[in-house]
């Protein structure tokens, strides 16, 4: 009985020794096979018009320490004016790839570190013109005497996903089979000013807007 006993014990050992090399060698070649390139044009050629949103001033710049920190490949972040006077904020973060560790940096932990208390979570569906649909996370988020609508979501490879766990699995699963991890965070913020109920519905509307013209940018 000992000796049965010792064999199955020398098996297991083997055979998880064997399965570590295997993962060693998979890892190995993993990162040795490189990533597909994929052709896109610079985030700073996208339109200043969004449908009846209107870009207001110039592209606003990160100083060299905020973009160290973001690790960003390619960023965009505007000002837009619509019809009506509602001035919003979009931010397109672009990656080419999130092998070597540089990846979005989530709105839920940046901006309460930066002061904003963060509110009434919701997921919401975002209805762009072509037929379309997609869902994007919404929050109420207040910092001193500002308050804002916030919408975001996850963006890249012909996914939109709201949850960033969820696009994590994504990424990985595409860098396996695709041998590609781009993408991007896109956010869109405008002032609640008095009722938040049009605030969500002018961000909802610049962020379909937004979401149409993407595909350029941030490759399907």
């Amino acid at each position: 009985m000992k000796e049965i006993e010792s064999k199955n014990s020398n098996s297991k050992y083997w055979f998880l020794v064997a399965l570590l090399v295997c993962g060693g060698i998979f890892i190995n070649w993993l990162q040795q096979r490189g990533e597909t390139q994929i052709a896109r044009k610079d985030l700073t050629e996208m339109p200043q018009t969004l449908g009846d949103w209107r870009q207001k001033g110039s592209e606003i710049r990160f100083g060299e320490q905020t973009e160290s920190v973001l690790r960003v490949s390619d960023y965009t972040m505007r000002e837009f004016l619509d019809s009506k006077g509602r001035l919003a904020n979009i931010y397109v973060g672009y990656y080419a790839s999130q092998r070597t560790g540089a990846t979005y940096h989530s709105p839920q932990n940046c901006l309460p570190g930066a002061g904003w208390v963060m509110k009434e979570p919701e997921i919401i569906e975002i209805k762009t013109a072509d037929g379309k649909s997609f869902n994007a996370n919404r929050y109420i988020i207040e910092n001193g005497v500002y308050k804002e609508v916030m919408i975001y979501w996850y963006q890249g490879r012909g996914r939109i996903e709201p949850s960033e766990y969820r696009d994590k699995i994504n990424t990985v699963w595409d860098s396996v089979l695709r041998r590609r991890s781009d993408g991007a965070l896109v956010r869109v913020m405008t002032s609640v000013g008095n009722s938040e109920a049009e605030a969500t519905e002018a961000a909802k509307d610049l962020s379909a807007q937004l979401a149409e013209k993407l595909s350029d940018y941030v490759p399907e």
